[in-house]
């Protein structure tokens, strides 16, 4: 099963490779960054996005949402976004643990 060919196109220069190249290596570079980054080189590599979606398992939607975020903003569009809602009340430092 090849899948269908994709109308996005995923180019990156050298040095965009080498930084998603270093999350990749980093042993604390946040999950859902690292499968993005492994995405997008997957992509520029030639692969189809529903072999890259099973290979890095994510659904075939989110890979190209990604790879549209990173034509349109590179590297700092595969950084999560801000998130809707209130903002918290206390930080996550200050809670008690009962025990």
């Amino acid at each position: 099963m090849q899948g269908r060919s994709s109308s996005i196109q995923v180019e990156m220069s050298s040095e965009q490779q080498d930084v998603l190249n270093s999350w990749l290596r980093k042993s604390t570079t946040p999950v859902g960054l690292a499968k993005r980054a492994r995405a997008i080189l997957m992509l520029a590599s030639g692969e189809t996005s529903c072999k890259t979606s099973l290979y890095v398992g994510m659904g075939e939607r989110h890979i190209r949402k990604w790879a549209r975020r990173f034509i349109e903003q590179g590297i700092e569009g595969l950084y999560d976004g801000k998130r809707p809602g209130r903002s918290p009340v206390f930080s996550p430092s200050s809670r008690i643990v009962s025990g």
